[in-house]
């Protein structure tokens, strides 16, 4: 899951997510620790991600690195 943040609305999503991915956040936000809960690989702030990541793009997630790879 690609999003600019989110909120508690969001949580059903993260059980269907295989990973997140947030443009805003930080450890301690709602999609930060709605991931670790859940067990979901997750890095949040990375500015600009929503016009990187287009439609049906491959993204690989370090949650343990903070990084993100785009194939």
């Amino acid at each position: 899951m690609v999003a600019p943040s989110t909120d508690p609305g969001w949580t059903p999503l993260f059980l269907k997510a295989g990973a997140v991915v947030m443009e805003t956040g930080g450890f301690m936000s709602h999609g930060a620790i709605v991931a670790r809960e859940y067990g979901v690989p997750a890095v949040v702030n990375i500015p600009g991600v929503m016009k990187v990541v287009k439609e049906g793009c491959k993204v690989v997630v370090d949650g343990d690195e903070g990084k993100i790879l785009l194939q």
